[in-house]
């Protein structure tokens, strides 16, 4: 078995990695809060009036306990079924990680270059990125660790979507790609592009978990219900995109130097340098409002989440649908 093949069969197994993750987030979701028979009684009892019969105090619908904390759930019998659930998936995106690092690793030995020549190579790595950051945050913040569910679907349809139409055979780099500007410019806006990825979950759930909360939704176990408090959600979203934007920023910056040696200008409007520039905008004013005290935080959440949006149609809408001299897809 040569590299390029074990890249693509290492591509498999990273997906199925991410997917088991998905389905214990999804059964932690729906589990959280019960515990074996056993471990805890059915049921509290107190004593109503004097010599009163004991009645069974059942908690309310709309209390914590539809959101329950890891410190809340663990007792006498340990965590409960669904917390038990939530460690394991996040061992099994661990896992995927692994494999998707050894899926990008392989894919560039193979080629004998940093492995983000197509755009199917891109895709690898920025959800790569994404991954590991998003291991990251869990490490930093457990109790965010709800979001896994959301981050494995993106990070699944994005290697599903690439695997079956934009995978293409290892090929050379285009010669205006031979340069040392390829890993400088192309490596920043790779790590940006995955953070602003991971960003952009806590962003939409937010949005989810503040329509919840003003009452927009009222079932006790939905996901807004279950998801972390929003205020908890702008704190990561923000972070991550004010650490991204510089990075962002650069990246830009970085390939409008390498277009002036490549193309003898530094900016010409072609259709990636426009929905760049799109893009840089959005988030530029996501971190303006978000620093306005005026401005609601539903409406910079809309920001943030647009913000991805355009990253979304710089990556599939232009390599697609526009031609120019970024035209690198390699799509067959």
């Amino acid at each position: 078995m040569n590299l390029s093949t074990l890249s693509d069969n290492l591509l498999v197994f990273a997906i199925l990695g991410y997917l088991i993750a998905m389905m214990l987030h999804a059964s932690e979701y729906s589990l959280a809060g019960k515990r074996r028979t056993a471990a805890a009684p059915a049921e509290e009892r107190v004593l109503v009036g004097a010599g009163g019969p004991p009645v069974a105090v059942q908690p309310d619908a709309g209390s914590p306990a539809d959101a329950p904390d890891e410190s809340d759930t663990a007792g006498p019998a340990g965590p409960d079924l669904g917390t038990r659930l939530g460690g394991w998936a996040v061992y099994a995106t661990a896992l995927a990680v692994l494999l998707h690092l050894g899926t990008v690793v392989t894919r560039g030995l193979a080629a004998e270059r940093m492995p983000w020549g197509n755009m199917y190579e891109f895709v690898l790595a920025v959800t790569l990125v994404g991954g590991a950051a998003w291991l990251a945050v869990i490490v930093r913040l457990p109790k965010l660790r709800l979001l896994g569910l959301p981050l494995t679907v993106v990070q699944i349809l994005l290697l599903g979507f690439a695997g079956l139409v934009l995978y293409t055979q290892i090929t050379p780099l285009v010669p205006a790609l031979q340069s040392y500007w390829f890993v400088i410019h192309v490596t920043s806006v790779v790590t940006a592009s995955g953070l602003l990825l991971v960003g952009f979950v806590p962003a939409a759930m937010f949005l989810v978990r503040d329509g919840y909360d003003k009452g927009r939704v009222r079932f006790p176990y939905t996901l807004g219900a279950r998801l972390p408090k929003a205020e908890a959600l702008e704190r990561l979203t923000f972070g991550l995109h004010a650490f991204a934007f510089p990075l962002f920023t650069f990246g830009v910056a970085a390939g409008a130097v390498w277009a002036e040696a490549a193309w003898g200008r530094y900016w010409g409007w072609d259709p990636k340098e426009t929905w760049a520039f799109i893009s840089w905008v959005v988030y530029a004013g996501y971190l303006h409002a978000r620093s306005t005290p005026s401005v609601n935080r539903r409406v910079v959440m809309w920001i943030a989440v647009l913000g991805f949006l355009t990253m979304l149609m710089n990556l599939f809408g232009v390599n697609f649908f526009f031609t120019g001299l970024h035209s690198y897809a390699g799509v067959e």
